[in-house]
């Protein structure tokens, strides 16, 4: 699928509202490769989501669930943070949700996916079995399961993945790790080179991406292609809350990585609720999430999730289809400079 694409430009699938069909459509459209995201929605509401996308594009695009949790959760430990988040619900006159686990509709999705046939199915927070794998791949979809570490990569090529989409930790929002404890930091460029030693399949590098330059330098390092997250939030096909692209546009707040929100690590703007919260958040998800839920909706952005990645004051609010064509231009300028600088 990477192979044929016009541009090696992915744009990162991004739950809670960030991928819509229709900056999907546009990246599309455009030569790269647009992704849904199938996280925190139901079965129905994806399906809806791949029939809008088909209605505006006809060309290929991905699809990305949240592979179930299976980290053991310390219930006290969540019992004891929601203790500590009362005093928020309190400031923001809301209740706090009900911290419960759940699957996040898997085997309805996975169902779905027997009849969808979307092109690129990707998996994120963990590497499903092979089995199931292999019954995604004979419904004509290729495989794609986002990596942070060489083990992760390990897993998911002898599981059966085509691909590996290898996410070092620059990258805005949730770490793409298989477990939800010991997670590997490891930078973009060095984790490429780690996991292309063990890994025999296309890789897809994303963390941090900003301009074409730095396109080029992961196909350079190894990659066959460039995912991209925080600099599509702008784009007017975008779904994001405006409050979270004022705070991006002011690009004057450092990022840092936290499970404050939901219980996982994630990269985001550093707010009142990060800063005073990050010590106590237990690694138990989607029990957070639930918890924080409503506190999240409030409407301040210092109790927001203000997701971005380690260069997200780079992203402007151009068209997704310009930006697409700007980061494969830049890339093709950055690579051509390369090779006269050492000719």
């Amino acid at each position: 699928m990477l192979d044929g694409l016009d541009h090696p430009i992915v744009q990162a699938p991004m739950a809670g509202g960030g991928s819509t069909p229709e900056l999907v459509a546009a990246v599309s459209n455009a030569g790269g490769l647009g992704f849904l995201a199938a996280g925190y929605l139901s079965a129905d509401a994806v399906r809806d989501q791949i029939t809008r996308t088909r209605a505006l594009t006809d060309q290929p695009f991905g699809l990305n669930l949240f592979v179930p949790e299976r980290t053991r959760v310390d219930d006290a430990a969540v019992a004891a943070y929601a203790a500590e988040l009362a005093a928020e619900a309190d400031r923001y006159g809301v209740a706090l949700g009900d911290p419960a686990g759940g699957d996040d509709d898997w085997d309805a999705k996975l169902a779905l996916l027997a009849r969808a046939h979307v092109p690129v199915v990707g998996f994120t927070f963990g590497c499903p079995a092979a089995d199931v794998i292999a019954e995604v791949k004979r419904h004509g979809s290729e495989v794609f399961v986002t990596v942070t570490s060489a083990d992760e990569a390990r897993e998911a090529v002898a599981a059966g993945a085509d691909g590996l989409v290898v996410q070092g930790q620059e990258a805005g929002a949730h770490r793409g790790t298989f477990t939800n404890e010991g997670v590997d930091h490891t930078g973009l460029i060095p984790l490429l080179r780690k996991v292309a030693a063990v890994a025999g399949v296309p890789l897809v590098a994303t963390g941090g991406l900003a301009t074409g330059a730095d396109v080029a330098a992961v196909l350079v390092a190894g990659a066959a292609a460039a995912q991209l997250g925080t600099m599509f939030l702008p784009c007017p096909e975008s779904g994001a809350n405006p409050l979270h692209l004022a705070a991006l546009a002011a690009g004057d707040t450092a990022t840092a990585v936290t499970r404050a929100f939901t219980g996982r690590p994630a990269r985001g703007l550093v707010n009142r609720f990060l800063s005073e919260h990050s010590a106590a958040a237990p690694a138990a998800y989607p029990h957070v999430h639930q918890l924080t839920r409503d506190l999240r909706k409030a409407g301040d952005p210092q109790a927001m999730s203000l997701w971005a990645g380690q260069s997200y004051e780079f992203a402007r609010p151009v068209p997704a289809a310009d930006l697409v064509r700007e980061l494969a231009d830049g890339a093709r300028t950055a690579l051509a400079a390369a090779a006269r600088r050492w000719a």
